[in-house]
């Protein structure tokens, strides 16, 4: 495990002495301060302006639930991982259109906090060849084009260095992780797949692109239920897993927020394909039935989704929230962009609604809160995950779940955009 660069709070001693160079004052007239008594380098009352863009009302509402970037997702220590990877880079795109710095420099601070000058990120391990680890992948692109900075370039290549070597099944799927062998989850397509297509185009790997359609291709493949259209969370190829169908191979339910990541791998991974390429349009018409499969079971009074997506009358199911949003996003995206009839955007409205409706609350301060989320799921594992109906409704409840705020913002993001960036 790498040592990070330097701890948050000699960070904050950092930005001071910038500050009092700026400023010109002197230093040395300055009483210093220990790092265990320094405050922290983003410490701030925010107040979430009701005014704002609901994009910005959140970004605002997360910087004063979270400090510190690094305390984002719950955590108390430093830690790389997908949902501060997800949350951080919808703060950049609500701070690039907004032309708000304020927003990069707080996502910035993570990415310094984490990636020492050599390149290396704290607390991760490759040889894990965990997908998740991955996902934080375009928030270094992001930070990479705006600070230029060599270290996040050698990060961006160690995380696809990673993928080069990322086991496979036997058709070419990745593993979610190396302790689930032979499995690809639906969460992995947006782990890996939209740092790919963004590598493969930033350095000039276009055969890359090829690999990045096939896994979307792959999961639909094994994934796709003939009947209803909607996908289930995993899939086994050796049929080992007590989850999986001794037939198929595949998990026993239709996990809504699943199936949302893989909705939000595909609409982000597109932004990659040029027009002419010859899997582009096979990506849109998966994109296209899935949705149409996901809006067959949208919830019809509050137009939002339930935690498993077809069973909305079975005791202990729950409109939950996170998969509510990425579906939100992937339409309102998909439909700015081209690539869903133009209905999606009606429909997208309508849920987007919903959302405000039911899981949106505001705190007497002005603080934005997304409420009912669930906090995690998965399969096998220890202790075991059986993929069953009881265990995905008894996981934990949450508000503010890093896995719906980031996609809130950028749906948000979409319709506030949508006038001036519709392709259609």
């Amino acid at each position: 495990m790498q040592t990070p660069p330097y701890p948050p709070a000699l960070a904050g001693l950092a930005v001071l002495s910038l500050l009092l160079a700026l400023t010109g004052c002197d230093p040395a007239s300055t009483p210093t301060t220990g790092p265990d008594e320094a405050n922290p380098t983003n410490a701030r009352t925010v107040v979430a302006v009701a005014d704002r863009p609901w994009s910005e009302r959140m970004a605002l509402s997360i910087m004063e639930r979270a400090p510190e970037s690094y305390m984002n997702d719950f955590q108390d220590d430093l830690k790389w991982t997908y949902t501060i990877g997800l949350v951080l880079n919808s703060m950049v795109e609500v701070g690039e259109y907004y032309d708000n710095p304020e927003y990069l420099e707080y996502a910035q601070a993570y990415g310094d906090t984490m990636i020492n000058a050599q390149g290396e990120i704290h607390g991760y391990e490759i040889e894990k060849f965990n997908i998740d680890m991955i996902a934080p992948g375009p928030l270094l692109f992001s930070l990479y084009e705006h600070t230029g900075e060599e270290k996040y370039r050698l990060a961006i290549e160690t995380l696809a260095r990673q993928l080069k070597w990322q086991p496979q099944t036997t058709d070419g799927g990745y593993w979610h992780k190396l302790r689930y062998p032979w499995q690809m989850w639906l969460d992995g397509l947006f782990m890996g797949e939209p740092f790919q297509a963004e590598y493969a185009t930033t350095f000039d790997r276009p055969a890359l692109l090829d690999h990045v359609a096939e896994q979307f291709v792959l999961a639909e493949q094994h994934m796709r239920d003939p009947e209803t259209g909607l996908l289930y969370h995993g899939w086994d190829e050796s049929r080992v897993q007590r989850w999986a169908n001794e037939e198929t191979g595949t998990s026993p339910h239709f996990w809504g927020r699943a199936v949302g990541w893989y909705c939000m791998g595909l609409v982000d991974v597109l932004d990659y394909f040029p027009k002419d390429h010859p899997r582009r349009a096979e990506l849109v018409a998966i994109l296209n039935r899935t949705l149409e499969a996901v809006v067959a079971v949208r919830d019809p009074e509050s137009k939002v989704w339930w935690q498993i997506l077809n069973l909305p009358d079975r005791e202990g199911n729950y409109l939950e929230s996170t998969a509510s949003c990425m579906f939100v996003y992937a339409m309102i995206k998909g439909a700015n962009d081209g690539y869903l009839d133009e209905k999606y955007r009606k429909l997208a409205r309508e849920s987007y609604d919903g959302i405000l409706d039911t899981f949106i609350r505001v705190d007497e301060d002005g603080e934005v809160n997304l409420t009912s989320g669930c906090s995690v799921a998965g399969l096998g594992g220890d202790p075991y995950r059986d993929g069953s109906f009881e265990y995905y409704v008894n996981e934990p409840v949450r508000d503010n779940d890093a896995k719906g705020i980031g996609p809130f913002m950028r749906a948000s993001l979409e319709f506030e955009k949508q006038a001036s960036t519709s392709k259609l």
